[in-house]
């Protein structure tokens, strides 16, 4: 019988904002997070050299600073280790530059309870250009996966999924992007989207697409990436029917 555990509960769950020189707008995702869900909120300063961590506390979240940049994977894995450390049944992740809008939160939620899957991402077509689609669908091809919105940094993870991303494995992916995916594909995790509202970031830039020469980068550090993650998975399927022969 297949395990299907009960739906997440915002008040059970911790919400992480990575953020990195965000102080223009953090204090208002957090107080917009808090007066929805309800939750507590962990914002990680990646290393802001600006009022990022005053602005968050001010707002009312608790904040972790990080000596060194770690970008914004490591940011979020710190987070997600906070949460299992202090027992929290699952994460919802957001960015802190005011894209996401705290209003659409509860929609991933809502599609948790309806599918049981332990990753929800919150998807916005009309964000993609159509330099966007066109590398998304170079990726999708790559990678095999199914999911319309592959950098959204709006998601829910469930505890089934902060196990896999809390472990040591997850700390090498360069992107949270593609690598985060992947990994939780390869581990069977079921992963459902859900449409959202966005908006433009408040302020600075899209780390992906801050110029050519950075998603030239991208794309190439993802195909390497994406290129090694099936040679692995080829790699494990030869080991497993070694061992099944063996015995």
């Amino acid at each position: 019988m297949a395990f299907n555990p009960p739906p997440l509960q915002a008040a059970h769950c911790l919400a992480v904002i990575p953020a990195r020189n965000e102080s223009a707008s953090v204090g208002a995702v957090v107080a917009g997070v808090r007066a929805t869900l309800g939750c507590a909120v962990l914002v990680v300063d990646d290393a802001s050299d600006d009022a990022t961590a005053a602005r968050a506390a001010a707002a009312g979240a608790t904040v972790l600073r990080l000596p060194l940049g770690l970008g914004a994977w490591g940011a979020t894995q710190t987070g997600i280790r906070y949460a299992r450390r202090h027992g929290y049944a699952g994460v919802i992740a957001l960015d802190a530059d005011g894209q996401h809008l705290p209003a659409t939160l509860p929609a991933l939620f809502e599609a948790q309870a309806r599918s049981g899957a332990s990753v929800v991402i919150g998807t916005c077509l009309e964000r993609l250009s159509r330099a966007k689609r066109l590398a998304w669908w170079y990726l999708r091809t790559l990678t095999g996966l199914k999911l319309l919105d592959l950098t959204s940094g709006l998601r829910l993870y469930d505890g089934r999924a902060m196990d896999i991303l809390a472990a040591p494995e997850a700390s090498l992916l360069d992107y949270q992007d593609i690598g985060v995916l992947m990994l939780l594909a390869r581990n069977g995790l079921p992963v459902e989207e859900t449409p959202v509202a966005m908006r433009e970031r408040c302020n600075g830039h899209s780390r992906v697409f801050a110029s050519w020469l950075v998603v030239a980068r991208y794309m190439l550090h993802t195909t390497v990436l994406c290129i090694a993650q099936l040679d692995a998975g080829r790699r494990s399927g030869r080991l497993r029917h070694a061992v099944r022969t063996a015995c």
